[in-house]
Parts: C-alpha cells; sequence; structure tokens
C-alpha cells in the first residue's frame, strides 16, 4: 500500500472516529483534504477518484458536533458575517428552485453546502487562540505540500499545473487558491514571534510563489503582487522588514524567467494588442452585466451560465471567467451581495484589529487579522478573472477572521496574554 494511500484512509476513518470526541480535530482533518483533495489531486496514481473520504469525514465531524451541542452561537461582532453565509446558502437554494434544469442547479448547492457547514461548524468551536493556531497552519502547510508536489512536477520536466491543472481545477483556479494562502505565509514571516513559525512559513511561501508563476496565471500574478503589497503595508515596518521585501522580490523575479514576465506584462497591453483571453473576457463579463440586468433578483439559477451559454452565442458549457459577475448572472445580486458581505464584512471588522495600537490580549489575534485582510482581499480581486465560488481555501481563511473577531467580542472566550518575544524567548 503506498503512502498516499495509507495516509487518506487512516486520516479519513480515523479522523471520523477523533470528530466523535473531538470535532475540532474533525474539522482540521477535513479542512487538510479539502485542500489536498486525495484521489483527484495528490495522489491520484493510488487513491481512487472519488472515493466518500470527504464525506466519511463530514459525517463524523457533524455527528461529534452534534453531540457536544452543536457547539457555542456566540459569535459576538462576527454574527453578521456568519448570517450572511446562512443565507447567501439559503439564497442559492432559493434561485435553484426556478432553474432550467434542476439537478445542475441543486448539484451547486449541495457543493456550496460542503464547504459552508463546516465553517459554520468551526466558526462555533473556536474558543481559544490556540485552535485559532493550529487551524492557522493547517490551511498553510497543506498548501505549501500542495505546491512542494507542482513543483516536483514541474522540476521533473513536467508541468503539470499548466497542462491539466491539480484536483479538478484549471491552473488560474489553483494559482488563486495559493494566492490567497501566500496571505498567511508572508504575514507570518514578517509578524511571527518564532525563528521555526517564520521558517516554514518562508518554506511555503516559497513554493506557492514559484507554482503561481509557472501556473502562467495573469489573475495569479496580479494577486500576488497585491497580497504581498498588503502584508508589507499592514505590520509596523522595520529595516529588516525591507530587507526581507527586497529578497523576496529579487527572488521572485529571479524565477520568473521571459516566459513568464511576457506573460504577465500582457495584462497591461493596449487594446489593440490584447490576447484572444483577455478579450473573451471582457467579452463574458458584458454579458454577464446584461443578464444580470434582465433578471437581477435570482438569476438563471446557480450555475446555470454554462447552462444557457449558447444561447448568449458562447460555445456550449462555458463558463464567464469572472465570479463575482457570473454569481450576479446566476443568483441574482441579492445573492452575490451576501458572499461579498461575508468576504469583505470580516475583512473591514478586522482593519482596525491589524493597526499595532489596537490593544489584544494575545499578539497572535493581531497577526491573524492581518494575514486575513491580505489574504482575503487578494482573494477577492482576482476572484474577478474566473469563475470559483465554491474554492474553499478562502472560506476557511475567513473562518481565521471569524474566530479572531469571535474571540475578541466574546468576553469569556478572550485568551490569556501570550509572553512570547519576537525572537522566539520567554523572559525570565
Amino acid at each position: 500500500m503506498s503512502f498516499g494511500l495509507a495516509f487518506t484512509y487512516l486520516m479519513s476513518y480515523g479522523g471520523a472516529v477523533v470528530a466523535l470526541a473531538n470535532p475540532f480535530v474533525g474539522l482540521l482533518v477535513y479542512v487538510c483534504f479539502a485542500i489536498l483533495r486525495p484521489g483527484g489531486g495528490l495522489w491520484y496514481w493510488s487513491v481512487p477518484v472519488g472515493g466518500d473520504f470527504s464525506k466519511i469525514l463530514a459525517i463524523g465531524l457533524l455527528v461529534g458536533w452534534a453531540a457536544h451541542g452543536f457547539g457555542d452561537w456566540r459569535f459576538g461582532r462576527a454574527k453578521l458575517i456568519v448570517i450572511a453565509l446562512l443565507l447567501y446558502l439559503a439564497w442559492c437554494a432559493f434561485s435553484a428552485t426556478q432553474a432550467l434544469i434542476p439537478v445542475v442547479a441543486w448539484g451547486y448547492v449541495e457543493d456550496q453546502a460542503k464547504t459552508i457547514l463546516p465553517v459554520i461548524v468551526g466558526a462555533t468551536l473556536i474558543d481559544s487562540v490556540r485552535k485559532l493556531k493550529q487551524l492557522t497552519w493547517v490551511i498553510l502547510v497543506s498548501h505549501g505540500y500542495v505546491a512542494f508536489e507542482l513543483n516536483l512536477n514541474y522540476f521533473s520536466g513536467f508541468n503539470r499545473l499548466w497542462e491539466i491543472g491539480f484536483g479538478f481545477m484549471d491552473n488560474n483556479c489553483v494559482a488563486i487558491t495559493l494566492v490567497s494562502c501566500t496571505g498567511l505565509g508572508i504575514s507570518i514571516c514578517l509578524g511571527a514571534p518564532r525563528i521555526w513559525q517564520k521558517g516554514l512559513a518562508a518554506v511555503c511561501v516559497a513554493w506557492m510563489i514559484h507554482a503561481i508563476l509557472f501556473s502562467f496565471s495573469r489573475g495569479g500574478m496580479l494577486g500576488l503582487v497585491l497580497v504581498a503589497i498588503l502584508s508589507f503595508l499592514l505590520i509596523p515596518r522595520r529595516p529588516i522588514h525591507y530587507a526581507i521585501l527586497a529578497l523576496g522580490a529579487g527572488l521572485t523575479l529571479a524565477a520568473a524567467g521571459n516566459d513568464v514576465t511576457k506573460r504577465f506584462m500582457s495584462t497591461f497591453a493596449e487594446e489593440e494588442k490584447r490576447d484572444a483571453s483577455s478579450e473573451s473576457r471582457l467579452k463574458l463579463w458584458e454579458i454577464c452585466l446584461d443578464v444580470t440586468a434582465d433578471n437581477p433578483v435570482i438569476g438563471l439559477g446557480p450555475h446555470h451560465f454554462p447552462v444557457h451559454a449558447s444561447s448568449f452565442g458562447l460555445t456550449a458549457g462555458k463558463e464567464a471567467h469572472t465570479t463575482w459577475l457570473q454569481l450576479a448572472a446566476e443568483i441574482g445580486i441579492p445573492g452575490v451581495a451576501l458572499l461579498l458581505v461575508f468576504f469583505l464584512g470580516v475583512v473591514i471588522q478586522l482593519w482596525p484589529v491589524a493597526r499595532e495600537s489596537y490593544p489584544v490580549p494575545d499578539p497572535w489575534l493581531r497577526l491573524t487579522a492581518r494575514m486575513v485582510i491580505a489574504s482575503i482581499v487578494g482573494f477577492v480581486f482576482t476572484a474577478q478573472f474566473v469563475t470559483l465560488p465554491g474554492l474553499e481555501a478562502p472560506y476557511f481563511i475567513v473562518l481565521l477572521g471569524v474566530g479572531t473577531i469571535r474571540l475578541l467580542s466574546v468576553p469569556d472566550l478572550v485568551s490569556a496574554p501570550d509572553t512570547t518575544t519576537h525572537d522566539g524567548s520567554r523572559p525570565e
């Protein structure tokens, strides 16, 4: 039995059993599997495609959650964010009732529920900074490992990410999920208190950045620049930070090469020099706006833009290559507005927390605020260039923000201060 197959069976069945006693552990394993995607992503040569591994984990997680009283539903100031997510799922279901092909619409609702329900579970279970840290590292290291495997493929002579993607996602989707996670890694590199934390984050970020580059995704590259700038601007800057930024930028440019540089610069080409990909995106966006204007409330139905694509003069099954405009066309303005409240609401609420002057009981809460802001702003921006409303990682990163807001606004959940100094030692 291969390592991948053994790991998958052990973590799925073992995680489901452990989740009955400790649902938060089950959540961590579920998040890990959502990122690694065993079968369709990692270890595709040994793990059966379509296995019910995540379903087994989900059942254990939900049963364990129910056995423990469905967690603690005091969300404090994060209540609006959680409610917006639940209403978004409900609105998708409402739109599905009016869709042309119910099986397609309800399939989309089911896929969204597989991500949203664990986020709700997590929001009721994060009651300490320790759990916040555990979830952060699971998200970061899982993405780092995926990027490591993609780099191994690349250096062996096969650019798997560019040729076939990963885990049923194309190169653009993978690039953007990595962009959303680089905000975690860069923020930890710049602000974590311990050397080992900075080092582990730096390794993960290095693999992720290089994978974004050889994905040849222009949206991913733009998002990476935005996330790096935001991560830098959100911290109190010292000379060492400028040195780290310069070193990181220099290594990134060196790794990019001529092909990546030309691909990136084509983003800013004049209208007559744009390639067919850029032109087609603009046409698709215009179609989305027209469809939304015709049916602004419930839209065409979840995931129904591809269903109607041929009637717009497009190839049958064509996606619109824009998350926000395609969602508006499919589930109406109220639906996409609710999802944007979920993503941007956490950014707005965490913005004051990211400031050095904001009092926090534990420095990790401020660090989390910074990493979530950088990651989610990067995701919201880059999602305009590709259709991926079901991408799991950004939802889990918002969960980090919800947990932070909850710990700061529910009085008896506030943790004791962390006395770790910035060099990793503890004062006598």
